[in-house]
């Protein structure tokens, strides 16, 4: 406490302050360092009790107790008179107010906890205004800068955005802080003011994530992709790959299943460049080969890709672009807990419309008299199938509706605590997730249990030791029949045929005894799938005191994994209708279906892999234009793991424990083990003149196990640079709208060893000999057993592979031209980059120069060459209106390949060869041009032996006359789009929010065929106006019988359908509440939200089936639409 003497305080006030401020600014400073964040962010309260106190005596202990410094005249407070006080739990601002309101006395809180005491002050202290800075999403921002706009008096907001000023009547106030929008609010007649930043998130000195490090966003030179955590958590789906595609441009995502457990999407960056493996790198934290789809969403920070020259840094690994996923991590502060909570349902997003009963029956009566044969169906059949009036033997069944349920549930949650003083952060985060899957009496779930703890330390002011921890339990519960198998049946249920009877008993079989409707029950039995994940990462930072700019980076990363996974398959009965007694019951015969003995598989196996990096960094600016960054590391991973299984068969269902099997001819027990290693050897050097001419050279030496000792090591570089033209003064003369603009360019060589291992080694295998032709695309083998000593079978030992002592790396060749530009006073941000690949030595068979005759098992060569090429983009533009907050953006990328080497069967015409057509190649098709309406079309134009009307017209491509083989041809378009992108909007007026995301793809076609006619129902979509002698003028064909047509058992372009699509991918509406009511409920932040997933989808040309769905044939489970609700709730 200090007194000062009247005089100075009176006359010369202004140079006291600066000199009381200046004294006390140091000291307060190492304070600061010194205390926990508790004590450091924490807002002091009092419990005030005294009897005939002086106020100098009062203020003294409020000083002992607090952070806070009292200046005062010694005259001025001897003259008051003591004080009887009672005051509970109350702040320093209370405090001060009941003075001044007592005694007559003013004050004024300075930065820095410094507080003025004076009857002078009066003219000074108008009133007081609390309030609390948030950011957009509710969460309190620390360190804004408030002042009164036109005058010296300001402070900042604490650890939970609050803030305390005094200020005059007519105040205007100002809010700052850096990379948020500035906001200016009149005082008026408020007490306290809630304020809302809004992030600007095209800061030029954003600093992004990139290979072994991270770079400042003005000074990339690579092309990259990022998206936050935080729009990631936008959609509600369970699997962190299906909540990417239409937010990255040049990633594309393409989704198979909606599966519980296997829902992930398969992911490409910049389309397909190889003939074998295209999955991107992964790299999460820094440690490569980890999973993407499982990670918790709301423990992501942030999503990076490399999609250029800039992943060569990866090397070997990197050829199909690199995935850098960063997670949370604790910030200075006061502990702060994070509760997400949300409950949704989903369904499928599209169910095809089968064939009813009567006109399946129609249709089946139709297959019969093209055939000759009897109808099978008479009209009274078919008018009881559509009257529902014999539901015994007429029934009319959706066998979609029989196994699929309208609504199945999901919820996850997650609680996080987070926080931490200068000397050691923390992160912390558990979570759990469920989802339920469609059937009806579902046998299939999947459940998932997970942890993140992220701890930092600076032992001292060069030395930093982290330590990352994560881990997860995945249990997966099927049916014994997996998702394919169940479709397939569902899509072959005949609507004529009972899934229950109407006595609730389950119906007959489709085929092998599967009842659909049955077999996703646990019935059947239960497929178990568990599995613990166990992660860890110790990383040293060391900054060398005696050289500045030079430091040293470690990482050790333990990666355990485990799976158990168990299937009991047990008998299970169904009922046949066998007739009626007299009385008219049906009668009911029970047979057992599946196999006649319960039996049990189980698997178990273990997975490690150790990586240990060491990486050398120097950072140094040379005079004042100068800046040089240069990196050198080496990186080393090991893997190893086994597995075990064993099977058994069981007199009994009693225990289904391996122990209880019976030891009888089917008991088998097997196992085997793996190793595998990779060394590397990397660096970056950054030189940069005025951060206007940029330049950046990045190298990998991969060794890999993969390959034989004289072709294991390679080595992948890279070259990229950029000029901010915008630097230039002629520039900022001629386009000083346009703030900054970037030109790029890079060129370099990746690798790619994600092929068959130990492939330059002959390959043995214990088994039967064998007589028969193989090789890609075929097979057909006749096994014939070694017999000795009469009838004695013995394994014989034969080489299942030639071995290819030259196999060798694929080599990429990437080349990038682009521009980076911020315009409107950093409203408006455009990215723009084309591409071109060159793909070669891509290992694949000779499989058509080489007879099949002849018998061999060739390996595959480093013989094919492919290219790729195309753009991407990226389009941003926030603004605010009056209180409404928003921001638009698009983005999107085609990339189109072909191949550029391909071994053709020799005579192939020009047509049917796969070089110059994309991959993977779709195969061979007769073009459809039409329906035959008559005899008279089908005797002017070449046609398939025993063509009649309503058949499909094949064209005659090479024009002789004829229909065969020689007029198929090779399509220009595969499954996979050329094109994708997404349209994004984020809205906020007030407490409430808006955002949504619109994701399309065009360029691809799916092969649209199901297994329909006397086998399985028909599509109703092929149904309605099908060819029959009363609509012959139809566009469509006529009823087949599965393949049994020529035109249905010849691939041909007219099931060859377009997947374009336009879909609403994500919808989230939230509301916050006001700064008011979460200061009454003690919350730092409280928001509730509905979102919606998949939830709108136009596809004009693809009806039945999701168009981003592969299956065709309908025979996988379905993708799902998602409705949740939920709330995010700090304190």
């Amino acid at each position: 406490m200090k007194k000062l003497p009247t005089q100075v305080l009176s006359r010369e006030y202004s140079l006291a302050r600066k000199v009381c401020l200046m004294s006390k600014f140091t000291v307060l400073l190492l304070l600061a360092f010194l205390q926990v964040s508790a004590s450091g962010y924490s807002q002091n309260t009092f419990t005030l009790h005294f009897r005939k106190t002086s106020v100098e005596r009062i203020l003294r202990y409020v000083e002992k107790h607090s952070d806070y410094v009292f200046y005062y005249t010694n005259d001025e407070l001897e003259s008051l008179p003591s004080l009887d006080l009672d005051l509970k739990d109350i702040t320093l601002p209370e405090l001060l107010d009941s003075l001044s309101s007592r005694l007559g006395i003013g004050y004024q809180i300075l930065d820095n906890k410094l507080v003025l005491i004076g009857t002078h002050l009066h003219a000074m202290q108008d009133r007081r205004i609390t309030g609390r800075v948030t950011d957009s999403t509710g969460k309190p921002l620390a360190g804004v800068t408030v002042r009164v706009k036109g005058k010296q008096i300001g402070t900042v907001t604490d650890a939970d955005g609050r803030f305390s000023l005094v200020v005059p009547d007519d105040a205007v106030l100002e809010f700052s802080a850096i990379g948020y929008n500035r906001v200016e609010m009149p005082v008026g007649d408020r007490q306290t003011i809630a304020v809302s930043l809004h992030e600007i998130s095209s800061a030029l000195n954003e600093i992004v994530v990139v290979g072994y490090g991270t770079e400042k966003k003005a000074t990339l030179t690579g092309s990259i992709s990022s998206v936050k955590g935080s729009d990631i958590v936008k959609s509600p789906a369970v699997n962190v790959s299906n909540s990417l595609v239409g937010r990255l441009p040049g990633l594309t995502a393409v989704q198979s299943s909606g599966e519980p457990g296997y829902d992930g999407s398969t992911i490409r960056i910049r389309g397909i460049n190889s003939f074998n493996n295209n999955d991107p790198l992964v790299v999460v934290d820094g440690i490569p080969y980890r999973s993407l789809e499982r990670i918790d969403p709301n423990s992501i920070e942030s999503i990076t890709i490399l999609k250029d020259a800039s992943a060569a840094i990866y090397g070997s690994e990197a050829a199909n672009g690199v995935i850098l996923i960063t997670t949370k991590r604790g910030r200075v502060g006061k502990p702060q807990i994070g509760l997400s909570l949300n409950y949704g349902y989903n369904q499928p997003t599209r169910i095809p419309k089968m064939a009813d009963a009567a006109t399946y029956a129609t249709m089946l009566n139709e297959i019969a008299d093209y055939a000759g044969t009897p109808e099978p169906y008479s009209a009274d059949d078919i008018k009881k199938f559509k009257d529902g009036s014999d539901p015994w033997l007429h029934p009319n069944t959706d066998w979609f509706k029989e196994v699929i349920k309208k609504w199945s549930d999901q919820y996850a949650g997650d609680i996080s605590i987070s926080g931490g003083t200068e000397s050691m952060r923390y992160y912390v985060l558990v979570g759990t997730k469920f989802e339920d899957g469609n059937y009806r009496r579902s046998a299939t779930f999947y459940r998932q249990h997970n942890f993140l703890a992220n701890l930092d330390a600076h032992i001292n002011k060069d030395v930093h030791v982290g330590v990352d921890l994560s881990g997860r339990e995945e249990y997966r519960h099927f049916p014994t029949r997996g998702a394919g198998e169940i479709f397939r049946f569902v899509m072959r249920g005949k609507p004529t045929m009972n899934a229950y009877w109407p006595n609730g008993l389950p119906g007959p079989d489709i085929e092998y005894g599967d009842n659909p409707a049955v077999i996703v029950t646990s019935a059947t039995g239960y497929d178990k799938d568990l599995r613990y994940y166990l992660n860890s990462n110790l990383h040293l930072d060391i900054n060398i005191p005696w050289i500045k700019g030079l430091s040293i980076t470690g990482n050790a990363a333990f990666d355990k994994g485990f799976q158990f996974r168990k299937l009991w398959q047990t008998p299970w009965y169904l009922y046949t209708l066998q007739g009626f007694d007299s009385a008219g019951n049906p009668i009911l015969i029970k047979g057992q279906r599946g196999y006649d003995k319960p039996q049990l598989t189980e698997w178990a196996a273990d997975n490690t892999t150790i990586t240990l990096n060491a990486l050398l960094n120097y950072e140094h600016r040379f005079g004042l234009n100068h800046d040089f960054k240069f990196m050198v590391g080496t990186e080393s991973i090991k893997g190893y793991g086994n597995n075990f299984n064993a099977f058994r068969r069981f007199n009994s269902t009693a225990i289904d424990q391996l122990f209880a099997g019976l030891q009888d001819a089917y008991l088998n027990n097997g196992g085997s083990g793996y190793i595998n290693a990779r060394l590397n050897y990397f660096g970056r050097v950054n030189y940069g003149y005025k951060e206007k001419y940029l330049l950046e050279f990045v190298w990998r030496y991969d060794g890999s196990y993969i390959f034989p000792e004289n072709h294991r090591f390679g080595f992948f570089p890279g070259v990229s640079a950029g000029w901010r033209i915008s630097q230039e003064n002629f520039w900022q003369k001629a386009l000083p709208f346009i703030s900054d603009f970037k030109l790029r360019a890079s060129y370099g060589q990746t690798g790619n060893d994600r092929i068959d291992e130990w492939q330059y080694l002959a390959t043995y295998s214990l088994g039967n000999w064998f007589n028969g032709n193989y090789g890609y695309g075929s097979l057909s083998l006749s096994y014939y057993p070694f017999v000795t000593n009469g009838n004695v079978e013995n394994q014989t030992l034969y080489e299942s592979r030639i071995p290819n002592p030259n196999v060798t790396w694929e080599r990429a060749n990437q080349t990038d031209v682009g521009f980076d530009a911020t315009l409107l006073r950093s409203k408006l941000s455009v990215t723009f980059d084309y591409f071109s690949y060159i793909r070669s030595k891509i290992l694949w068979y000779r499989n058509a120069t080489v007879p099949l005759s002849t018998g061999l098992a060739l390996p595959r060569e480093n013989i094919g060459k492919a290219g790729n090429r195309g753009f991407d983009f990226a389009v941003n533009y926030q603004d605010q209106a009056g209180k409404l907050h928003y921001q638009v953006g698009v983005n999107g990328g085609y990339a189109r390949n072909r191949v550029i080497y391909w071994d053709e069967p020799p005579g192939a015409p020009k047509y049917q060869q796969t070089t110059g057509h994309p991959f993977p190649s779709s195969g061979l098709y007769y073009v459809a041009i039409g329906v035959f309406h008559n005899q008279a079309e089908i005797d002017k134009y070449p046609h398939w032996p025993g063509a009649r009307p309503g058949d499909i017209i094949f064209k005659d491509v090479n024009g002789d006359g004829k229909i065969d083989g020689n007029d198929r041809i090779r399509s220009y378009k595969n499954n996979i789009p050329r094109f994708t992108g997404g349209l994004t909007a984020q809205l906020q007026y007030g407490p409430f929010d808006l955002s949504f995301l619109l994701q399309g793809a065009a360029g691809a076609e799916n092969y649209v065929f199901t297994e329909s006619g006397e086998i399985g129902n028909f599509l109703e979509s092929f149904a309605d106006g099908r060819w029959t002698p009363s609509n012959p003028n139809a566009n469509k064909p006529r009823t087949f019988n599965r393949s049994n047509e020529y035109w249905a058992s010849q691939a041909n372009t007219y099931f060859l359908h377009s997947t374009d699509y336009l879909r609403l991918k994500n919808l989230e509406l939230g509301y916050s509440l006001p700064a008011h009511a979460l200061q009454r409920l003690g919350f730092q932040q409280f928001r509730i939200y509905v979102s919606g997933y998949n939830l709108l989808t136009y596809s004009p040309h693809y009806k039945d089936f999701d168009p981003e769905a592969s299956a065709g044939s309908g025979q996988s489970y379905p993708l799902q639409r998602i409705v949740n609700v939920g709330l995010n709730a700090s304190f």
